[in-house]
């Protein structure tokens, strides 16, 4: 997509944070399993977590993309080099958390959500977009014209 006056922006992959973003208390969240399986019809979807409460491949297990368990406990660094590892200059980040705020500045466009988990102000500095729910961040990214409404300088 073109966005004027910051140029063209191809996105590749989207990499989303489970726990805080996606779900709360470990449960997925109503709505996204069905925008995510929209969006993998042009985007790879990835989602990575530590997986606190143990429940995400089991949640997610509808969505049609890749679930990857954090290996480090400390997880921000290993996020950042999985978004590095895919090219990050066509990498769409979405996360809630402190351990998402190095994906987040690292990826071509970072989304954080205001989510019913609360946001870290480290992640909300190092994105480009806030949204207030997951699914609205999946909505711009369905209906680009209104991301390129948000970003147009």
């Amino acid at each position: 997509m073109d966005i004027p006056g910051r140029g063209t922006l191809q996105l590749k992959y989207i990499v989303l944070d489970y726990n805080g973003t996606m779900a709360k208390d470990g449960m997925l969240l109503p709505g996204v399993e069905e925008r995510l399986n929209r969006l993998s019809e042009s985007i790879e979807v990835h989602i990575l977590t530590a997986d606190t409460f143990g429940k995400c491949r089991g949640e997610c297990r509808g969505i049609k993309g890749a679930v990857q368990i954090l290996t480090q406990p400390v997880g921000g660094k290993e996020k950042e080099a999985f978004v590095e590892s895919l090219g990050a200059e066509q990498t769409v980040a979405v996360g809630n958390g402190a351990n998402d705020r190095l994906m987040l500045a690292k990826a071509a466009l970072g989304i954080v959500i205001l989510g019913p988990e609360g946001t870290s102000v480290q992640a909300l500095q190092n994105a480009g977009v806030a949204v207030k729910d997951i699914n609205e961040g999946l909505e711009l990214l369905l209906q680009p014209k209104r991301l390129i409404a948000t970003l147009r300088l």
